[in-house]
């Protein structure tokens, strides 16, 4: 099955690429709840989907929207304003989101086999609950993305920032192109190879939006609601480098400023990490530790995040660049 996407002289002025909090909740959610062994996110799916199951994650209000595959609610990804929006500002923009379109929406869900009774309160009073749905997300992402987001948002930059740089040497036709196996441009029209809907000119409004996922892979997704533009997540270049374990380089000169303990916790930090974790791994009290991570955390080397009665700790990505210039 092949769409397509045309495009007028203005529809391609107005394409745009966008980093979307929301667009990596949906998809990294679909992998942590239905494929947690699925490479290349299986590692970070494991250390994810107990603090999930935990908190409730597993049968709250994003398993009734993001199913295991197909069709996603399209009010949970709104249109970013800009190219870098905040998590907080998406949700706003879901919060505003219309009853009509919540609506439609559960209906395709419901069309796709999703279970009527999961989604009853949503539709029945979508503004009492799309609120509730934001605090669940806000969870989520403590839980599942903050403490890794310095890694997976330094790919989707550096995504955006490589491909305008193609734009500006070559042209929007090849970009387009080169965005997935399955896209290519011809003549026009971005077209859409094996997609299970269409994508055309007739449901959304001018422009195109192209927003690079760590977690979209191994397809592409769209949105497609009028007035909208057309929304394009694809996969980022270097998503499958984002768990790999790197090697530290620098840990002998960051030592020399922080002192040894304190560059042994943040090269320990290549995944997020609780205090008593850190303590067993490093040979260290965790008072120790608690002490150094403090003073981390104030020299903005580290971010603390809860998950249910304990605090997990990440590298910044300034951290990043000193143990791996």
């Amino acid at each position: 099955m092949e769409a397509g996407l045309s495009f007028s002289a203005a529809d391609l002025a107005q394409t745009r690429f966008a980093v979307s909090p929301m667009w990596e909740v949906v998809t990294s959610y679909r992998i942590a709840a239905h494929q947690p062994d699925s490479a290349p996110h299986g590692r970070w799916a494991a250390q994810v989907r107990p603090r999930l199951v935990r908190a409730g994650l597993d049968r709250g209000w994003l398993a009734a929207l993001v199913p295991g595959d197909g069709y996603l609610a399209d009010f949970l990804n709104p249109t970013p304003a800009g190219p870098f929006p905040t998590l907080d500002a998406e949700l706003d923009a879901m919060r505003r989101a219309s009853a009509g379109d919540v609506r439609d929406d559960l209906d395709t869900l419901e069309r796709k086999g999703v279970d009527r009774s999961r989604l009853r309160l949503l539709r029945e009073d979508p503004e009492t609950v799309l609120p509730k749905v934001a605090d669940e997300i806000e969870t989520y992402w403590e839980l599942a993305l903050a403490p890794y987001w310095a890694r997976i948002q330094k790919v989707l930059e550096a995504d955006v920032f490589h491909r305008a740089r193609q734009v500006a040497e070559h042209g929007s036709a090849r970009v387009l192109s080169e965005l997935h196996e399955t896209v290519r441009w011809d003549d026009g029209t971005l077209r859409l190879v094996r997609r299970h809907c269409a994508l055309t000119r007739d449901q959304a409004g001018s422009g195109l939006l192209l927003i690079p996922s760590v977690f979209a892979w191994p397809r592409v997704l769209t949105r497609s609601v009028h007035p909208d533009p057309p929304q394009l997540a694809y996969p980022a270049r270097g998503f499958g480098s984002v768990w790999e374990p790197r090697t530290t380089r620098a840990t002998d000169a960051v030592a020399a400023v922080l002192g040894r303990s304190r560059a042994l916790l943040l090269t320990e930090l290549d995944t997020p990490a609780s205090t008593t974790q850190l303590a067993a791994h490093c040979g260290m009290s965790a008072a120790g530790v608690s002490q150094h991570l403090i003073a981390l955390r104030d020299a903005g080397l580290v971010t603390a995040h809860r998950s249910g009665r304990s605090v997990l700790y990440a590298r910044t990505a300034v951290a990043d660049q000193l143990l791996h210039p």
